[in-house]
């Protein structure tokens, strides 16, 4: 009984959505590492999305680890969102009277769009696996058992492009209060000298992943990836 109240603690919490957090910062810069492919050409995305499809073989099937990863991600994305629901509803409910006049808060846009921004995100992932993964859905019509045909007709398309890169803002802003916190809660933020390297860490992580997944359908889309 005792570990399932620190579980589900307020301190618990925000561990495992620190940990989880984690969790998904490794899948995104591995998966942006996969992204940037595009620009070694047609041959090369392919060989290394089938690559991951024959990762764990022959102890698994063809693409099981690919399916284990998956599992593990949904796992890490449902603690994630969970922790999350059950603290702002805390915070609400810590605060039973409304101020009458709300008090001045020195907050960043990144922690005051934590909640409309990971909202935004799940949707978007909903539409990013029925775009690539589950539905593979090719939005001119073309063919969808080709990766690199898949990935360059989706980002030809403006408006499937500026989906993206609005989601892309979206993931930047996310991960800067998200790397943050996770350090914080995780406790790396003890003294000044760590807090500047945390915020130079979690500044640099939202940089480079939403920079990076941002560059090949930007540069799909002005036609030099083609």
């Amino acid at each position: 009984m005792s570990s399932t109240r620190a579980v589900t603690s307020t301190v618990g919490l925000k561990l495992l959505m620190a940990v989880s957090g984690l969790v998904f910062i490794a899948f995104v810069l591995g998966h942006m590492y996969g992204n940037l492919k595009a620009f070694s050409g047609h041959e090369a995305y392919n060989e290394y999305a089938e690559h991951l499809r024959t990762l764990g073989q022959p102890i698994l099937p063809r693409s099981g680890l690919l399916w284990v990863m998956r599992a593990g991600l949904v796992v890490a994305l449902g603690v994630h969102v969970t922790c999350a629901a059950l603290l702002w509803r805390r915070a609400r409910r810590a605060r039973s009277v409304r101020y009458v006049v709300r008090p001045v808060t020195h907050t960043s846009l990144a922690s005051r769009t934590m909640r409309p921004g990971g909202t935004a995100l799940l949707l978007f992932l909903v539409w990013h696996l029925a775009n690539f993964t589950i539905g593979k859905v090719n939005v001119t019509g073309g063919p969808v058992n080709d990766p690199y045909v898949l990935v360059v007709d989706t980002f030809s398309v403006w408006w499937s492009t500026t989906l993206y890169l609005a989601a892309m803002v979206a993931l930047g802003l996310h991960l800067w209060h998200g790397t943050w916190s996770a350090l914080q809660t995780l406790g790396w933020t003890t003294t000044e000298r760590r807090r500047r390297v945390a915020r130079l860490a979690a500044a640099t992580n939202a940089v480079v992943v939403a920079g990076g997944f941002s560059l090949s359908p930007v540069f799909i889309l002005v036609g030099v990836i083609r």
